[in-house]
């Protein structure tokens, strides 16, 4: 089991575990991300986008955490939004989810960063049970909004 920085040649797999989870959370027809935007998020002149993959015992990508920065004005320091986790169901069971989610915790303490978050969707029990059991809390009085291409 390893986990590492994601490269460049990992980018088609990367794409196709984003498509694997969207059709996991019932919404791969919303997905339009292409091996090319991803690239250009992760590898180009000023990245804004991060991320990590889990590698299995024969060197091949099955996880991945994608990630940015985000702020919080309350502490004064940045922070980590973990966009996408997500680990084959084969793979699964083995630690890698939990690896990730790890790596990104050490990324925040090296960094001084005061705050790893996410989302996950209520009905994702499987989900909300690790994330649980990793220590994680919901932040129950908080709503997430959302502007889009369909917005006024």
């Amino acid at each position: 089991m390893t986990v590492r920085p994601i490269r460049p040649g990992d980018v088609p797999a990367a794409v196709g575990l984003v498509r694997e989870l969207a059709d996991y959370e019932r919404a791969l027809h919303e997905v339009r991300l292409t091996e090319e935007q991803l690239t250009a998020c992760l590898f180009g002149e000023a990245p804004a986008l991060f991320g990590h993959v889990a590698e299995d015992d024969e060197g091949r990508v099955v996880g991945l955490a994608l990630w940015f920065l985000n702020f919080s004005t309350w502490r004064g320091t940045h922070g980590i939004y973990l966009e996408d986790l997500y680990v084959q169901p084969a793979q699964r069971g083995r630690g890698l989810g939990r690896a990730l989610l790890s790596t990104l915790a050490a990324v925040c303490v090296e960094r001084g960063y005061s705050r790893l978050e996410w989302s996950v969707l209520d009905w994702n029990t499987p989900s909300i049970e690790f994330y649980r059991a990793a220590g994680a809390v919901p932040m129950d009085d908080w709503t997430v909004f959302r502007l889009t291409d369909d917005a006024p």
